[in-house]
């Protein structure tokens, strides 16, 4: 074996250890190569079998960094945000989920999703940290029969596979992600929660009450927000509820959140924002000690992103404490929304227009995975 197949076969030559990227510390070698999109890892994996046994290895098991290089210990293996956009055809009815690359602004097609279930009717819920997205139960498309089925897709394999079915067939449910877990809530107020370690799912505490019909719901700190929102005639306030994980135990919302949710939600950073869904289109924040919603100055989502609307934010916080929310419209056409300021803030708004292919798409739910 000559000195470059050494090098290929990650060996070693002489007393000397080969290194992953040469002239870099393998610390910082590790951490560019887990930088590298998930778009490209079948490219990247070509490079040398050092590389690939690295990306192997890394999708098994997390790597720890020294904190004096900015990361704490880590629970994950790839950390640039991309935007996975579920839509339908308004032709064909058929689901499919597009991945946009935030610096390229080139989008990807993901696999087919699995299962027939209406638009609408199934329930879709990110582990970003974990680079998974679950698509939860339904109803059959064409009938009213509910499914128990679960799929989840791995950014790290890009590809679908079949998880463990809920204990119930639910369609029209709430679910959102609670400490790592998928809690899952419906109508009727049974619960059920999943566990992505243990592949299970366990019964939750029972919301007790009225039904509480789905129209949005947020996770945040630990909690489940659940809430019917407004509708006409506007008889009687807007119902919601909050499941606490921590307790296993539901409590009424909170009444200014409840009436003042007059939006699609996202959580980014750890804070509760929503956009609008009258005016235009403003976005406001949840504070809590208020209980009030609060408008975000900078104006609302730009009018070339046309309705229908769907809303995701990405978990972390950007540098400066800045925060990012999305806004995906007709035809996949986004609005990347920043949001900065402690107390009052601001958000500034860019537009990544869809590809013309997308013309004809109408999105129904938008995650944000670290990939």
């Amino acid at each position: 074996m000559n000195k470059q197949q050494a090098l290929d076969a990650g060996e070693t030559v002489g007393e000397e250890a080969l290194e992953m990227i040469p002239g870099l510390p393998e610390e910082v070698a590790e951490k560019c190569l887990l930088h590298l999109p998930f778009l490209y890892h079948r490219l990247f994996r070509t490079v040398s079998s050092n590389w690939n046994r690295f990306l192997s290895d890394a999708l098994a098991k997390p790597r720890l960094f020294p904190a004096a290089m900015g990361v704490r210990a880590a629970s994950v293996t790839f950390s640039l945000p991309f935007l996975f956009a579920f839509a339908f055809d308004p032709v064909s009815r058929r689901l499919q989920c597009q991945a946009l690359d935030p610096f390229s602004g080139r989008w990807l097609l993901l696999p087919p999703v699995p299962g027939g279930a209406a638009a609408g009717s199934f329930a879709v819920v990110g582990l970003p940290r974990r680079g998974e997205i679950y698509v939860i139960g339904g109803v059959e498309e064409g009938g009213d029969k509910e499914v128990r089925s679960v799929a989840v897709y791995s950014a790290a394999r890009n590809g679908w596979e079949q998880a463990a079915a809920m204990r119930t067939p639910r369609g029209y449910m709430a679910a959102g992600e609670v400490g790592g877990r998928v809690v899952v809530a419906g109508e009727d107020g049974e619960a059920e929660v999943f566990d992505p370690e243990q592949g299970q799912w366990a019964p939750a505490a029972a919301r007790r009450g009225a039904a509480v019909a789905r129209y949005d719901a947020a996770a945040a700190g630990g909690k489940l927000y659940v809430t019917e929102g407004w509708t006409w005639p506007f008889e009687r306030a807007p119902r919601g509820a909050v499941y606490d994980a921590a307790a296993d135990a539901w409590t009424e919302m909170a009444r200014g959140m409840r009436e003042g949710w007059t939006g699609s939600s996202a959580v980014a950073g750890g804070r509760m924002y929503i956009v609008a869904e009258y005016g235009e289109w403003r976005v406001k924040r949840y504070h809590e000690a208020r209980d009030e919603w609060r408008l975000v100055t900078g104006g609302g989502v730009p009018p070339e992103v046309r309705r229908p609307h769907v809303v995701a934010g990405e978990a972390g916080e950007l540098a400066g404490g800045r925060r990012r929310i999305y806004v995906v419209g007709a035809g996949l056409d986004v609005a990347v929304g920043t949001v900065h300021g402690g107390e009052e803030e601001v958000v500034d708004w860019e537009v990544v227009k869809g590809p013309a292919e997308f013309a004809g798409l109408a999105p129904c739910n938008a995650q944000v995975l670290y990939a």
